[in-house]
Protein backbone atom coordinates (compact mmCIF):
# COMPACT_ATOMS: atom_id res chain seq x y z
CA UNK A 1 0.00 0.00 0.00
CA UNK A 2 1.77 2.80 -1.45
CA UNK A 3 0.48 6.06 -0.41
CA UNK A 4 -1.06 6.28 2.75
CA UNK A 5 -3.55 9.16 2.03
CA UNK A 6 -4.81 7.14 -0.73
CA UNK A 7 -5.31 4.40 1.61
CA UNK A 8 -9.33 4.12 2.20
CA UNK A 9 -10.27 3.92 5.84
CA UNK A 10 -11.72 0.26 4.99
CA UNK A 11 -7.96 -0.80 3.71
CA UNK A 12 -6.58 0.74 6.89
CA UNK A 13 -9.01 -1.52 8.56
CA UNK A 14 -7.68 -4.28 7.73
CA UNK A 15 -4.52 -3.46 7.28
CA UNK A 16 -3.31 -4.44 10.69
CA UNK A 17 -3.90 -8.14 9.78
CA UNK A 18 -1.43 -7.84 6.68
CA UNK A 19 1.40 -8.81 9.22
CA UNK A 20 4.26 -8.76 6.59
CA UNK A 21 2.39 -5.13 4.84
CA UNK A 22 3.05 -7.21 1.04
CA UNK A 23 -1.05 -6.31 0.19
CA UNK A 24 -2.16 -9.80 0.66
CA UNK A 25 -3.50 -11.44 3.83
CA UNK A 26 -3.39 -15.15 4.23
CA UNK A 27 -5.35 -16.90 6.54
CA UNK A 28 -1.89 -17.57 8.91
CA UNK A 29 -1.98 -13.42 8.89
CA UNK A 30 -5.58 -13.20 9.93
CA UNK A 31 -4.97 -15.98 13.00
CA UNK A 32 -1.33 -13.92 14.14
CA UNK A 33 -3.71 -10.19 14.02
CA UNK A 34 -6.52 -12.07 16.07
CA UNK A 35 -3.82 -13.87 18.63
CA UNK A 36 -1.77 -10.55 18.86
CA UNK A 37 -5.26 -8.67 19.48
CA UNK A 38 -6.07 -11.42 23.02
CA UNK A 39 -8.41 -13.96 21.14
CA UNK A 40 -8.10 -16.99 21.99
CA UNK A 41 -6.70 -19.96 19.50
CA UNK A 42 -10.23 -21.64 18.84
CA UNK A 43 -11.76 -17.72 17.93
CA UNK A 44 -8.57 -16.89 15.99
CA UNK A 45 -8.76 -20.16 13.98
CA UNK A 46 -12.69 -20.16 13.18
CA UNK A 47 -11.67 -16.30 12.27
CA UNK A 48 -9.01 -17.00 10.09
CA UNK A 49 -10.95 -19.92 8.33
CA UNK A 50 -14.11 -18.07 7.63
CA UNK A 51 -12.76 -14.71 6.72
CA UNK A 52 -10.06 -15.77 3.99
CA UNK A 53 -12.83 -18.35 2.94
CA UNK A 54 -15.45 -15.58 2.49
CA UNK A 55 -13.46 -12.42 1.08
CA UNK A 56 -10.60 -14.20 -1.36
CA UNK A 57 -12.76 -15.20 -4.34
CA UNK A 58 -14.22 -11.23 -4.08
CA UNK A 59 -10.93 -9.22 -3.68
CA UNK A 60 -9.21 -11.23 -6.74
CA UNK A 61 -11.44 -10.68 -9.88
CA UNK A 62 -9.57 -12.27 -12.76
CA UNK A 63 -7.67 -14.26 -10.99
CA UNK A 64 -7.60 -17.86 -10.32
CA UNK A 65 -8.41 -19.26 -7.37
CA UNK A 66 -6.48 -20.08 -4.72
CA UNK A 67 -6.54 -22.64 -1.68
CA UNK A 68 -4.10 -20.04 0.02
CA UNK A 69 -7.35 -17.83 0.13
CA UNK A 70 -5.17 -14.44 -0.32
CA UNK A 71 -7.33 -11.22 0.64
CA UNK A 72 -5.88 -8.25 -1.71
CA UNK A 73 -5.84 -6.00 0.37
CA UNK A 74 -6.35 -3.15 -2.45
CA UNK A 75 -10.02 -4.35 -3.31
CA UNK A 76 -11.16 -4.98 -0.29
CA UNK A 77 -14.06 -2.92 -1.18
CA UNK A 78 -15.06 -5.66 -3.40
CA UNK A 79 -15.78 -7.64 -0.18
CA UNK A 80 -17.77 -5.54 1.69
CA UNK A 81 -20.86 -7.35 2.57
CA UNK A 82 -24.57 -6.21 2.24
CA UNK A 83 -26.67 -5.61 5.28
CA UNK A 84 -24.34 -3.56 6.88
CA UNK A 85 -24.27 -0.51 8.84
CA UNK A 86 -23.22 2.30 6.10
CA UNK A 87 -20.87 3.61 7.73
CA UNK A 88 -18.37 2.63 4.38
CA UNK A 89 -18.89 3.60 1.28
CA UNK A 90 -18.82 1.59 -1.76
CA UNK A 91 -15.36 3.05 -2.04
CA UNK A 92 -14.60 2.05 1.41
CA UNK A 93 -14.35 5.58 2.76
CA UNK A 94 -15.68 6.38 6.09
CA UNK A 95 -19.08 8.42 6.16
CA UNK A 96 -19.42 10.12 9.32
CA UNK A 97 -23.01 10.72 9.13
CA UNK A 98 -23.36 7.03 9.11
CA UNK A 99 -21.71 6.44 11.83
CA UNK A 100 -23.28 9.31 14.21
CA UNK A 101 -26.24 7.88 13.03
CA UNK A 102 -25.53 4.58 14.93
CA UNK A 103 -25.56 6.36 18.49
CA UNK A 104 -28.10 8.64 17.55
CA UNK A 105 -30.57 5.81 16.66
CA UNK A 106 -29.31 3.07 19.11
CA UNK A 107 -27.82 4.43 21.99
CA UNK A 108 -30.23 4.99 24.72
CA UNK A 109 -28.94 3.93 28.06
CA UNK A 110 -25.47 5.71 27.35
CA UNK A 111 -24.99 8.46 24.43
CA UNK A 112 -21.28 7.25 23.83
CA UNK A 113 -21.54 3.47 23.76
CA UNK A 114 -23.83 0.41 23.16
CA UNK A 115 -25.04 -2.25 25.28
CA UNK A 116 -25.41 -5.77 23.94
CA UNK A 117 -29.03 -5.51 23.23
CA UNK A 118 -28.72 -2.16 21.70
CA UNK A 119 -26.04 -3.48 19.77
CA UNK A 120 -28.60 -5.96 18.59
CA UNK A 121 -31.50 -4.01 17.80
CA UNK A 122 -28.89 -1.66 15.49
CA UNK A 123 -27.50 -5.31 13.71
CA UNK A 124 -31.57 -6.54 12.94
CA UNK A 125 -32.05 -2.93 11.44
CA UNK A 126 -29.29 -2.75 8.96
CA UNK A 127 -30.67 -6.21 7.70
CA UNK A 128 -31.79 -6.58 3.98
CA UNK A 129 -34.94 -8.98 3.32
CA UNK A 130 -33.38 -12.43 3.19
CA UNK A 131 -29.62 -11.36 3.05
CA UNK A 132 -28.23 -13.96 5.45
CA UNK A 133 -25.24 -14.28 4.64
CA UNK A 134 -25.27 -10.16 5.01
CA UNK A 135 -26.63 -11.25 8.59
CA UNK A 136 -24.07 -13.52 9.50
CA UNK A 137 -21.41 -11.60 8.51
CA UNK A 138 -22.47 -8.56 10.29
CA UNK A 139 -23.52 -10.45 13.22
CA UNK A 140 -19.97 -12.25 13.51
CA UNK A 141 -18.14 -9.23 12.62
CA UNK A 142 -20.19 -7.02 15.97
CA UNK A 143 -19.96 -9.84 18.37
CA UNK A 144 -16.62 -10.48 17.86
CA UNK A 145 -15.77 -6.78 18.42
CA UNK A 146 -18.42 -6.59 21.50
CA UNK A 147 -16.87 -9.68 22.40
CA UNK A 148 -13.18 -8.38 22.86
CA UNK A 149 -13.50 -4.83 23.39
CA UNK A 150 -16.20 -4.23 25.73
CA UNK A 151 -16.27 -2.64 29.28
CA UNK A 152 -16.25 -4.25 32.60
CA UNK A 153 -20.20 -3.25 32.14
CA UNK A 154 -21.20 -4.84 28.90
CA UNK A 155 -20.95 -1.39 27.30
CA UNK A 156 -18.87 -0.72 23.53
CA UNK A 157 -17.78 2.71 23.29
CA UNK A 158 -18.47 5.13 20.38
CA UNK A 159 -14.08 6.04 20.50
CA UNK A 160 -13.70 2.00 20.26
CA UNK A 161 -16.61 1.28 17.18
CA UNK A 162 -14.63 4.60 15.57
CA UNK A 163 -11.24 3.39 16.11
CA UNK A 164 -12.48 -0.40 14.74
CA UNK A 165 -13.91 1.55 11.32
CA UNK A 166 -10.55 3.85 11.31
CA UNK A 167 -8.52 0.67 11.65
CA UNK A 168 -6.42 1.95 14.87
CA UNK A 169 -8.07 -0.29 17.41
CA UNK A 170 -6.20 -3.24 16.14
CA UNK A 171 -2.48 -2.29 16.42
CA UNK A 172 -3.29 -0.68 20.18
CA UNK A 173 -5.27 -3.53 21.49
CA UNK A 174 -1.82 -5.25 20.09
CA UNK A 175 0.08 -3.33 21.63
CA UNK A 176 -1.63 -3.58 25.23
CA UNK A 177 -1.26 -7.34 25.30
CA UNK A 178 2.38 -6.86 24.56
CA UNK A 179 2.29 -4.71 27.42
CA UNK A 180 0.67 -7.05 29.44
CA UNK A 181 3.07 -9.90 28.59
CA UNK A 182 5.78 -7.88 29.65
CA UNK A 183 4.42 -7.77 33.17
Amino acid sequence: MEDHNQISALQKHVMFFDRNNDGVIYPSETFEGFRAIGAGLVLSSVAAFFINVGLSRKTRLGQPFSFHFPIEVKNIKLAKHTSDSGVYDKEGRFVSEKFEEIFAKHAHTQRQALTADELQKFMKSNREPKDYAGWLAGYTEWKILHYLCKDEHGMLHKDTIRAAYDGSLFQKMADEKASEKKK
